[in-house]
């Protein structure tokens, strides 16, 4: 399988009190093409901190991220940000939907930001919808959908400009389990029929259990790695 993120010697640290503090401290990591990865560890562990940096949201302290084999510390933020927008689709806890645009202009709103235009994009929008069942809800706003329709909307923004990979943070934290347990599902859907490359930072072992393989955080290492034996959900 194709490498599609890897790591060297990757560091981040804050500023607190007058004190430097390293939250991650030296990971090396390879992301191959196909896999759906859950990362997991306690509270100030560096989970989020690592998918930001991964995600080039956030710049390491010193090592490098690549990306389909690009170093993302040698591009300027111009580079980066088109990296982002076509290669990179983000899901994270809150929604982040603007709440007086409809559902499909909410999912549209990717590809307007990059210039396209709207109207030339109805056929994958019909069809994303239809991949996150919200198809006779396109014409809805936020406000007048559920918290897990709305990660649903939230999903279908990432998938519109057809990413390599989906980074989600905490994706079915701000949800109750049955709308969580239907979430995990659309994400191992989408990463078996679509090939989409899935990373989620997650607290929860029955969510992280959806993926191929989980990561273990702590105290900014990676304590363990290991593939996910597919028995108790399917």
């Amino acid at each position: 399988m194709e490498q599609v993120i890897r790591t060297e010697h990757l560091r981040k640290s804050f500023q607190n009190g007058g004190k430097e503090v390293e939250v991650i401290k030296g990971i090396d990591l390879e992301i191959h093409e196909g896999e759906f990865v859950s990362i997991m560890g306690p509270s100030g562990c560096g989970k989020s901190t690592l998918l930001y940096m991964l995600g080039g949201i956030d710049s390491p302290t010193s090592g490098q991220v690549f990306i389909h084999h690009e170093d993302m510390n040698r591009m300027k933020d111009k580079q980066k940000s088109k990296l982002r927008r076509k290669q990179i689709g983000f899901v994270f806890q809150f929604y982040n939907l603007v709440q007086n645009l409809s559902v499909a202009e909410n999912i549209l709103l990717p590809l307007t930001m990059d210039g396209k235009k709207a109207k030339d994009y109805q056929h994958e929008l019909d069809d994303i919808l239809q991949t996150v069942g919200l198809l006779e809800r396109k014409n809805f706003t936020p406000r007048e959908l559920s918290g897990g329709q709305q990660q649903r909307v939230a999903i279908a923004r990432a998938l519109i400009m057809n990413p390599k990979i989906i980074l989600a943070d905490e994706p079915i934290g701000n949800l109750d389990s049955k709308s969580g347990q239907d979430i995990m599902q659309l994400f191992k859907t989408i990463n078996k029929e679509k090939k989409i490359t899935i990373l989620q930072v997650t607290h929860a072992q029955d969510a992280a259990e959806y993926g191929t393989r989980i990561i273990q955080m702590l105290d900014g290492f990676i304590h363990s790695d290991k593939k996910v034996a597919h028995t108790s959900v399917e």
